[in-house]
């Protein structure tokens, strides 16, 4: 038999909330901008600065490894500044493979 959802998970489904809807927002949102520097400025940018303000008030440390991408929050401008650089490194160096 098949489980059923629970009447929360249905309702968020129904409104457009939850993970799914979240994903579909910011989707639009980021095919909305004209170019790379639209996006960083109005999607990216807001999205980064809310996710450390959450992260440092609860004193999160996260590294998200995503199917294509990461996102990397160590609390730390120092850290943040050197895990930047390894990546910058890496893909310059890819570059020249």
């Amino acid at each position: 038999m098949a489980k059923k959802k629970n009447l929360k998970t249905q309702k968020d489904a129904k409104k457009g909330d939850g993970p799914e809807g979240l994903m579909r927002s910011l989707f639009e949102r980021m095919e909305a901008e004209a170019d790379a520097e639209a996006l960083n400025d109005n999607v990216i940018t807001p999205f980064i600065a809310a996710l450390e303000e959450v992260c440092e008030a609860r004193g999160y440390q996260l590294n998200i490894y995503g199917e294509k991408s990461n996102i990397v929050f160590s609390g730390s401008e120092a850290d943040a500044e050197a895990i930047y650089k390894m990546v910058e490194d890496y893909l310059t160096a890819k570059e020249g493979d």
